[in-house]
């Protein structure tokens, strides 16, 4: 039987993805609304497009959310491990 259990580092990985509130923001507003563009995400958080865009590169790095390209558009989703880390911080 293998041990699907993750490693201390992935879960690191994991965890650092959203150790900060803006990432928090966006994290909950991909799975609010999935199929964002970067440009829609920096609106309706009412911040900086670099910024924005740097959390979002952070949070793909960390494999909580998917990058999918629509045209010129970058569109957002969360992954599985989103989806997870998501419903634990909804009942945290």
């Amino acid at each position: 039987m293998t041990n699907s259990r993750k490693t201390s580092r992935q879960l690191e990985r994991h965890l650092k993805g959203v150790a900060n509130h803006r990432r928090l923001d966006i994290l909950f507003l991909v799975a609010e609304k999935d199929g964002l563009a970067l440009q829609d995400i920096a609106e309706l958080l009412h911040g900086n497009f670099k910024t924005i865009a740097e959390h979002a590169r952070r949070l793909a790095q960390a494999g909580l959310i998917n990058k999918r390209y629509k045209g010129r558009l970058v569109v957002h989703s969360l992954s599985p491990y989103g989806k997870i880390i998501h419903r634990f911080l909804k009942t945290f």
